[in-house]
């Protein structure tokens, strides 16, 4: 282990050992990864669909067929290195587990995606002076699911999931800014104010995670989602998948800085 790397390795420990939290905040200045694992015959299907959606699928590593490792920590098992599991059989979530050794072992074949997240540019934000709320509240950030089609490859199709972060109006530029110096990793908001824009009827009632405060002379500033696969899973309904639970993300070795162009 290389001294530099002990934070993001301490806390992925503590997640193997049993913590389960949401992982905002967490190894603060180490890339988050969103995960999806399906079998090697929807690889390609999936590999498609991350090039052809880059703002919610920003592809950051490819595991070989039936390994659980990453060149983004080497010592990680991806089975075990995440607080919390989701199991879907046919699009249907059918287990959350906080191992997914025993459901690995149902497809020897899965391939691994990990996909960039939006908590990478939180830390640039909070270092600036702007709050994230979730992170402040200590909860889950809230996520949506829109009513913007993905553009589909092969037998992936589905919606795409924003994350919303409520911003003070004479801050926002500035957020877009930060942000969008991360493009690897979501890279600036998709859509800025009326929540309505993008379908989505009430704020107060996130599709995955948790509400937070909305104060007065802020504006709901939202950037396109990790969690995107998990809405082409459930609408593409292939045979099995596993993935991260919104929130609890896989912590690499990788500074958040590696992104920042």
């Amino acid at each position: 282990m290389r001294p530099e790397t002990a934070p993001a390795r301490t806390a992925r420990l503590a997640c193997r050992d049993g913590l389960i939290v949401p992982t905002a905040g967490m190894a603060p200045g180490f890339t988050q990864c969103n995960m999806i694992s399906l079998p090697k015959d929807w690889a390609w299907d999936f590999l498609l669909f991350g090039q052809r959606n880059p703002k919610p699928c920003p592809v950051l590593d490819v595991t070989d067929p039936g390994s659980f490792q990453t060149a983004l920590a080497p010592d990680a098992d991806l089975r075990r290195d995440i607080p919390l599991y989701r199991i879907w059989r046919d699009g249907v979530l059918t287990e959350e587990v906080p191992d997914a050794s025993v459901a690995w072992t149902e497809h020897p074949d899965l391939v691994t995606f990990l996909i960039g997240c939006s908590f990478t540019f939180e830390t640039p934000l909070q270092q600036a002076g702007i709050e994230v709320r979730h992170i402040t509240q200590g909860s889950n950030v809230p996520m949506y699911l829109t009513n913007r089609d993905c553009r589909p490859a092969g037998r992936l199709h589905g919606n795409m999931v924003v994350s919303m972060r409520p911003i003070p109006a004479d801050r926002v530029a500035e957020a877009a800014m930060i942000s969008g110096r991360f493009p690897a990793v979501h890279g600036a908001p998709v859509h800025i104010g009326q929540s309505a824009a993008l379908g989505i009827a009430d704020l107060s009632r996130p599709d995955f995670g948790d509400a937070v405060e909305i104060r007065a002379g802020e504006v709901p500033v939202f950037w396109a989602c990790g969690v995107t696969p998990q809405a082409a899973v459930m609408a593409s309904k292939p045979p099995f998948a596993i993935t991260h639970a919104p929130g609890h993300m896989f912590i690499t070795d990788i500074p958040d800085s590696h992104w920042q162009v």
